[in-house]
């Protein structure tokens, strides 16, 4: 019998080891537990979002205040404001998580996508993409097709 690959343990063991202990690895630090620098931040994330609680990524992340930091400036400057505009920085984000398969991402960025007027019709055709790319990609990677002369030209 032949081995399954090995990149599909993580995803064929995820719900599993989600039901055995679904617990988060260092926990999450609240609010009121947070040491002056996360408490900064944390009150950063609420302004900036002009909202009244702070969401389990960053808790979780909060066990590394530099990481949380760094993490959170780089939220507001690439999903702030730029040539992209906020729906589509929301749904670029959540393809990539489905693609990825990020659960926790799933959920919080279609909540976001959501809240920036993303329809159903909207989501279906973005998912139709998502699948349609991930197909491809697998069968140029499989076939190891060489890329046209063309598509090396400079802009």
């Amino acid at each position: 019998m032949e081995a399954a690959p090995s990149n599909r343990w993580p995803d064929a063991l995820s719900p599993l080891l989600r039901a055995i202990d679904p617990m988060p690895t260092l926990g999450l630090i609240e609010y009121q537990d947070a040491p002056p620098e996360v408490r900064a931040i944390y009150d950063d994330i609420m302004a900036t979002r002009k909202t009244d609680w702070v969401n389990n990524f960053w808790k979780a992340l909060a066990h590394d205040p530099a990481a949380l930091k760094r993490a959170w400036e780089t939220a507001k400057q690439v999903m702030g404001p730029g040539s992209l505009d906020p729906l589509t920085k929301e749904m670029i984000y959540l393809a990539i998580s489905i693609s990825n398969q990020c659960e926790y991402c799933i959920a919080s960025h279609t909540a976001g996508a959501r809240g920036k007027g993303m329809t159903d019709e909207q989501f279906k055709e973005m998912l139709a993409v998502v699948g349609f790319a991930n197909a491809n990609n697998r069968l140029v990677a499989g076939l190891r097709v060489e890329v046209d002369e063309r598509f090396n030209a400079p802009a």
